[in-house]
């Protein structure tokens, strides 16, 4: 077996840009099922996420931070709301950086494990009573939660992620936590709060990495990162990849796409590349793979990884380009893809919002697939393109995608559709998994 074939390959970061490649080049002749792509826009995408770089960083192109889940613990009027967490830590002489930095990813990989879309309804009320929707949201009400001790059942470790203190969560206290009730409906609680009791087993199914029992924490990883004779404060981004995608397996439904019995996450068959056939339907020429929560966390663990121990990052141009419904929504809205919507069958429209324009379709509908596979390569020619187009060579896809894309998509959305309708140009019905 080759080394680009095969269910470990389709769970690697190569993967994800050599499959969604492949879709892109039929989105080019013309032979996606559900888009028509337009390259000709690629001019005005770039103008348009160009100003808002400009707008907010001018042209120092060093500040623009990485897009990291560090970015949404926010409110309107408190852009840190860590800030003052970390401060009084660092203040504090009996913690070493090194369990700052696991106190971290603690945070980190459950607020991500949360931050699927929660829809247009749910609000997060903060402790400042201020009112967060959205990522904001979910960020912020993590983070009070995992301030109170939430996500920790061992005495004297509050700030901790533990096995012991995940397997006291329940759908109805994980709920209750995030403030959901029937006037204040979140998308996907069940599908959420399932994979944070799947942190738990997962915790406890990789002692090597995160350590043994009730006391298995994700910040572990960090112990087994350094634990080689050979580590010299260096990090390749393929080594936390792997700690993600294997460590952190159990975490995902195993009901997903799978191929040779092993389930491969983020994953899908695509009508594009070849037509399902009954049992065949996982067959491998017809799976493109796309790790958008795992390359997320991924993203979001190497920040505090650098930052608070000063660790050298490697391989960074491994991952991609998000493809979820903000940077994907950038496309639709600015015309770069355009809908077939002779495609879509009436069933698709019936229950939308937006029943004469936008479809409502499940994150394994045809359409959602070829439009995240297009994003991922999309993002890639974005990026290049800003590069020029700001004469910023060392711009990163991160940076590009925390100042340009995702924050691009989110202000065309709030644009063409006001507050109540700033979703994504196509409605996903979403399990709390995925986006």
């Amino acid at each position: 077996m080759s080394s680009t074939s095969g269910p470990n390959y389709l769970r690697t970061l190569p993967a994800v840009r050599e499959r969604c490649s492949k879709i892109y080049a039929l989105a080019q002749k013309g032979e996606l099922k559900y888009f028509d792509l337009h390259e000709d826009k690629l001019a005005e995408v770039v103008e348009f996420t160009g100003k808002i770089i400009t707008r907010d960083f001018g042209t120092n192109y060093s500040s623009i931070p990485p897009h990291s889940r560090w970015r949404h613990f926010c409110t309107p009027s408190n852009p840190d709301l860590l800030g003052p967490l970390l401060a009084s830590w660092q203040s504090d002489p009996s913690l070493t950086p090194l369990e700052i930095a696991k106190r971290l990813l603690d945070l980190f990989v459950v607020s991500v494990l949360l931050d699927a879309g929660a829809g247009d309804l749910w609000k997060y009320t903060a402790k400042s009573g201020e009112q967060v929707g959205r990522s904001e949201g979910l960020g912020v009400g993590s983070l009070e939660f995992f301030e109170k001790g939430g996500f920790s059942a061992i005495e004297g470790k509050k700030y901790e992620v533990n096995a012991a203190g995940l397997k006291a969560l329940s759908v109805a206290k994980v709920g209750a936590a995030l403030q959901v009730t029937d006037s204040n409906p979140m998308s996907g609680l069940e599908g959420r709060s399932q994979l944070l009791l799947n942190l738990a087993v997962a915790l406890e199914a990789s002692p090597e990495i995160f350590g043994t029992g009730p006391e298995a924490r994700p910040g572990n990883m960090l112990d087994f990162l350094s634990s080689s004779p050979s580590f010299d404060q260096s990090v390749h981004v393929s080594s936390l990849w792997n700690i993600v995608m294997d460590g952190f397996g159990p975490v995902w439904p195993a009901a997903r796409t799978k191929l040779d019995g092993v389930s491969l996450g983020d994953a899908w068959v695509c009508e594009a590349l070849g037509e399902s056939r009954g049992a065949e339907r996982t067959e491998e020429n017809s799976i493109v793979p796309f790790h958008k929560l795992s390359q997320w966390l991924t993203y979001s663990l190497l920040e505090p990884i650098e930052k608070i121990l000063g660790w050298k990052i490697e391989g960074r141009d491994d991952q991609t380009g998000l493809p979820e419904y903000r940077n994907g929504g950038l496309l639709i809205d600015l015309g770069f893809l355009t809908l077939k919507t002779s495609a879509f069958t009436p069933a698709d429209f019936a229950t939308s919002s937006s029943p004469s324009t936008i479809p409502r379709i499940e994150v394994s509908h045809g359409a959602v697939i070829e439009w995240r596979a297009v994003t991922v390569i999309a993002l890639d020619k974005i990026a290049a393109a800003l590069r020029v187009h700001l004469n910023a060579p060392d711009l990163t896809t991160a940076q590009v995608l925390e100042s340009a894309t995702w924050k691009g998509g989110r202000e065309i959305a709030k644009a063409l559709r006001g507050d109540k309708g700033s979703g994504p140009p196509l409605e996903i019905v979403s399990d709390g998994t995925v986006f």
